[in-house]
């Protein structure tokens, strides 16, 4: 029997008699199969913030962030007690970084980024994300001045992600800014050389970036949001596994995209609890929630073990487009029947570093770069924590982004680049991250030039659906 009540326009069904196979479902979503919260983050919007003077800017970043985040940590910690889910990361996502600055007479992007790193340290947050900028359709001086801050700005930070948008499917893509993003990825790479390139990890080119990402390094408060919103991120591959283990081996594919859906429901509609739950104890609106399969390197958290559940001998078997494919689309399905609030990138996540599955594969030579690129047709997001050699050209690094830029703008959705030219390394080499970011194997890359067609410039005209007004 089931009592049905509504709480911020939702409508719970609890149980009167309690159900021991559910409670126990529960449990081991838990406990067995690493299912989280994997972020709360809180967009703020800085646009207030502005001023002629950038000491004047950082003064109003501190007070503004102190307002409206001081208590984060400590009601996240509680909720997390309460729900006894965990809550993995802590976070907040500013308005892009180039619009703030560019209202300084001298614009010492560096300095604002120093302020964002000392506040997320001060107010106990993991990451910060919003040293953004959108220059799809080009730069202002803003937007350069920021954009090559960047190294700098990642090496001498902790907390600290970037993003900038180079491509859409309105604008096309901006080639220029496409060859100024691998070099800037390389120099972030180079200047954090001790740590295998770990600026680089911290940094992601965008076609059709999206404001209300709640996931790193791409988190930002776009121009349409609001003052401050909460905006969830769940994560459970280890649980869509379990679910996908549990069906009878010979179980057609409609029924796995079923059991999938249903666990994507489950998933999604515990995530708003606790969303909506978090948003109310800070006071702020409940923006989006976010149920993108995030993967972590813990055994059993990974999106390439669904694939081998699913009936794949490994991630990378021919077959394993098909089935991401699938995947992501009935994680879609699962979790917009759950939620009217869907939204970030939403599907399922594919970073090499960060899914036991996925380093396993690239390591034994299943994976290929080439493989991931044709996967990220149909992904959440795209080329995604992938360590190549450090002594790869800028123009074959601008070229890799190009060919992804391509595949978003084409298709009309989300693909990024996150990638690090790891200095000293060659392939078959390895990468050491640690956390959440992982670990990975220095992959092969394709040595063909690039350099003539990058160096040629301007910008890549939109697609023909573009013109649908």
């Amino acid at each position: 029997m089931f009592k049905i009540f509504v709480m911020h326009g939702i409508i719970y069904f609890v149980m009167t008699i309690f159900d021991e196979s559910l409670i126990l479902e529960t449990i081991n979503m838990i406990k067995l199969h690493n299912f989280d919260i994997r972020t709360v983050t809180l967009t703020i919007s800085l646009r207030d913030c502005l001023s002629e003077n950038v000491c004047v800017v950082c003064d109003k970043i501190r007070r503004k962030l102190d307002k409206y985040a001081k208590n984060l940590v400590r009601y996240a910690n509680e909720i997390e007690n309460d729900y006894s889910i965990p809550i993995v990361n802590k976070r907040i996502a500013v308005t892009p970084i180039s619009l703030v600055g560019e209202s300084c007479d001298f614009k010492d992007y560096v300095k604002i980024a120093k302020t964002l790193d000392e506040c997320a340290q001060n107010l106990g947050i993991d990451f910060i994300g919003g040293y953004s900028a959108l220059v799809e359709k080009g730069c202002t001086q803003g937007d350069l001045a920021l954009i090559e801050s960047i190294p700098e700005a990642l090496a001498c930070t902790q907390r600290l992600c970037s993003s900038v948008n180079v491509a859409s499917s309105k604008a096309g893509i901006n080639m220029d800014a496409v060859l100024k993003m691998a070099d800037t990825i390389k120099k972030s790479a180079d200047l954090t050389s001790s740590q295998d390139g770990l600026g680089a990890a911290k940094l992601v080119v965008f076609c059709n970036s999206v404001s209300d990402n709640p996931f790193m390094a791409g988190a930002y408060c776009g121009y349409g949001e609001p003052e401050c919103a909460l905006n969830i991120g769940v994560s459970g591959p280890g649980v869509v596994r379990a679910a996908v283990s549990d069906l009878d081996s010979k179980a057609d594919l409609g029924v796995l995209a079923n059991k999938i859906k249903q666990t994507a429901y489950k998933i999604t509609a515990t995530g708003e609890l606790v969303g909506r739950k978090l948003a109310g104890k800070l006071n702020v609106p409940f923006g989006v929630i976010d149920l993108s399969l995030a993967p972590t390197p813990a055994i059993g958290d990974s999106v390439a073990q669904i694939f081998q559940a699913m009936g794949l001998e490994h991630a990378g078997a021919h077959g394993t487009t098909a089935a991401l494919a699938m995947l992501n689309d009935a994680v879609k399905k699962g979790g917009i029947m759950a939620s009217s609030y869907v939204g970030g990138l939403s599907g399922a996540f594919i970073p090499v570093s960060e899914d036991a599955g996925m380093i396993e594969a690239a390591a034994n030579g299943y994976l290929t770069f080439d493989k991931l690129e044709a996967m990220t047709c149909v992904c959440s997001v795209g080329l995604d924590m992938i360590a190549i050699p450090g002594e790869t050209p800028v123009s074959t690094i601008a070229g890799m982004i190009a060919d992804e830029m391509a595949i978003g703008m084409i298709n009309k959705k989300t693909t990024a680049v996150r990638i690090i030219p790891a200095p000293g390394k060659k392939a078959g080499d390895r990468v050491v991250f640690g956390g959440l970011l992982g670990e990975a194997p220095v992959m092969k890359v394709n040595t063909l030039s690039s350099d003539k067609f990058v160096q040629r410039g301007g910008r890549i005209p939109a697609p023909i659906h573009s013109l649908n007004n």
